[in-house]
């Protein structure tokens, strides 16, 4: 389930031109910008020295409004004196209808509520949680009753207006540390919400990505046409498990015409390797149009002026002449992306838990270690499929010896991968086995890896100068200096947390500083890239998480939730709204999921950015166009 953070983020818009039209009780609008510094210099200074981490928003309940803000000596600070204050402007969605031709460039967008000044914003605060505070500020008349709204803020200094503000949501998602994994017989990940890009589940899986071309009209696939890509898999020790499919069509003829040939496509690929197996593969297919490299390949071309045009617009100039003069570059957009999850065959597949244990006695003490190895995987995979439960490890016996170390320190962490919630026995087993094996580097980074979470969980005590040594020192075991700089940033997000805790706002920014300085030094999975980029934004800024995306979001198996992330980021910027390459991300994310884009548009608080994003005439015309059903 997707969470929200506690407090909105904010746009900020400002207007100064004379105001005559309608009621704006004793607010002053200053007419130059020289007048308003003068009149607002207090009020500027105060969002100055507003710390990146203070929030504030609007809160609805019924027909009553309020401020609310998580910082109380910075709200005493913004509304000092008995003139400063703030109003609320109430703006209805149906302002933006896509009948009305031009929407009407207005200072205040909807209807202004009565301003509230310092005495009474300061006397009506009260707490409604930890570090949460708020006031009421305004109530809704009866004609709003089952309208959209959203409600924008007029800041006032000695009655001056100084700042206005949009207020905008910022879609968040669960997320974690980077992902370190644990080694086993090889360095091993465990699959978050979204899958990493890097190695499959565990030990026993794998997971291979390629693509095939299409024919142009052709759907149907064979054995033997897929056979050349089923021999080079090699296949030996291994079924596939799992298939995702992402199909994308050329983008000239009709939308429905381009889905039922991807369709029959991919049923057809997938129909063809179930033919060399018989487990029985599941599969996940997802078909879409490949605007995404249309729109990039045209833009050395002499065709790039159709990047301005709408989508039925280009389709439409797409056909004969045209269409047959762009076809070595339309050619290579018609393809399918294969995600191949692959399971290692095991002989011991049908064999009972009692007679695997029985086999893996007999293999220790036989001192058959490959054999033990390959049972204990076999163990490993039946407690996946939650065919025995993890306690059956305790079961295993395993001498305290160094030769059995390998063995015993992937039961540890197997062990952790499987329940987090035994990160301490872990650690402490850990610590065990590095007694028998002071310098084998797969326990000691799994050590370390366990610390880094326990610290995280505030599960133990941790002295920060010593740990960042210990994670450095890795490199003398070694340890892939990639997975040693992954760590340490990881390291410093756990520092940053905790700094920010404390409110030690500047040190918090040293980390965070350290975290974008050194992010490039290894490779990321979908789930780091969403991970990552939602700390930057609530730890450092906005435009580190957008340039830290703004490279993977141009691809076109970008994952939706990175690419939708990304709009959240960057939807409220017209410097970046009215650019061919921004068009281009909005095209592939309605191609990905239309509903999901046009939820953008929604109201702040009901699933939206906010709907006051329609005041771009760009966004508008896309919106209306693709939307407005």
């Amino acid at each position: 389930m997707k969470n929200k953070h506690l407090i909105a983020f904010i746009l900020l818009t400002l207007y100064f031109n004379p105001v005559i039209s309608q009621d704006y009780y004793d607010i002053i609008f200053p007419y130059t910008d020289s007048e308003r510094n003068q009149k607002c210099q207090q009020f500027e200074q105060a969002f100055i020295q507003k710390p990146r981490e203070v929030k504030f928003s609007i809160e609805r309940e019924n027909e009553n409004i309020y401020f609310q803000v998580n910082d109380e000596k910075w709200f005493n600070q913004l509304f000092s004196k008995s003139g400063d204050g703030l109003a609320i402007d109430v703006v209805v969605k149906d302002r933006y209808n896509c009948k009305i031709e031009t929407v009407e460039n207005k200072q205040i967008r909807g209807e202004l509520l009565k301003p509230v000044y310092t005495q009474k914003l300061k006397s009506g605060l009260h707490t409604i949680g930890e570090n949460l505070y708020r006031v009421h500020v305004g109530r809704l008349a009866s004609t709003y009753t089952n309208k959209e709204l959203e409600f924008n803020i007029l800041f006032l200094s000695n009655k001056n207006l100084c700042q206005y503000y949009v207020i905008y949501d910022l879609e968040s998602y669960p997320w974690d540390l980077l992902n370190m994994g644990m080694y086993l017989d090889s360095l091993t990940y465990n699959f978050k919400q979204i899958k990493p890009s890097s190695e499959g589940y565990l030990i026993r899986n794998k997971t291979l990505k390629f693509k095939i071309p299409f024919k142009k009209n052709k759907s149907k696939y064979s054995q033997k046409d897929i056979k050349p890509i089923y021999d080079s898999l090699r296949l030996t020790d291994f079924n596939i498990k799992t298939i995702k499919i992402t199909a994308y069509s050329s983008v000239e003829g009709s939308l429905e015409r381009n889905i039922e040939l991807q369709r029959l496509r991919t049923n057809s690929i997938i129909e063809a390797l179930q033919t060399f197996q018989k487990p029985n593969i599941k599969t996940e297919i997802s078909s879409s149009e490949n605007w995404v490299e249309f729109l990039n390949d045209i833009e050395e071309t002499s065709y790039k002026n159709l990047k301005d045009e709408s989508k039925s617009a280009i389709k439409a100039k797409l056909v004969g002449a045209l269409s047959k003069e762009l076809e070595p570059i339309l050619k290579n957009h018609r393809k399918a992306v294969l995600e191949l999850e692959l399971e290692k065959k095991d002989k011991y597949k049908n064999m009972s838990s009692n007679e695997l244990m029985s086999k893996f006695n007999t293999a220790i003490s036989s001192e058959n270690l490959d054999g033990a190895i390959e049972i204990q995987n076999s163990i490993f995979e039946k407690m996946k499929n939650k065919e025995i439960t993890l306690g059956f490890l305790r079961k295993m016996s395993i001498p305290k010896q160094s030769k059995f170390v390998k063995i015993s320190n992937k039961n540890s962490a197997f062990k952790f991968m499987m329940d987090i919630k035994k990160s301490l026995i872990v650690y402490h087993e850990l610590l065990e086995l590095e007694k028998s094996a002071p310098n084998n580097g797969d326990v000691k980074y799994n050590l370390a890896a366990v610390k880094v979470k326990l610290w995280r969980f505030r599960a133990l005590e941790v002295d920060e100068n010593k740990f960042e040594i210990e994670i450095n020192a890795l490199k003398n075991y070694n340890i892939d200096h990639a997975l040693i700089a992954r760590m340490m940033i990881n390291f410093h997000i756990i520092k940053a947390e905790n700094l920010m805790e404390k409110r030690d706002y500047k040190n918090k920014d040293k980390s965070v500083s350290y975290i974008n300085k050194n992010y490039n030094k290894f490779p990321f999975s979908n789930y780091d890239y969403l991970s990552l980029s939602q700390f930057f934004s609530f730890y450092g800024n906005t435009q580190m998480a957008v340039k830290f995306l703004e490279n993977e979001v141009k691809t076109i198996d970008i994952d939706e939730d990175l690419l939708f992330y990304y709009l959240n980021l960057t939807i409220v910027d017209t410097n970046l709204t009215q650019t061919s390459d921004y068009r281009t991300i909005m095209l592939n994310a309605l191609n990905m999921n239309k509903d999901r884009y046009c939820r953008l548009f929604n109201p702040f608080g009901q699933g939206g950015v906010t709907f006051q994003l329609l005041e771009d005439q760009y966004l508008r015309r896309t919106y209306c166009e693709s939307c407005n059903d």
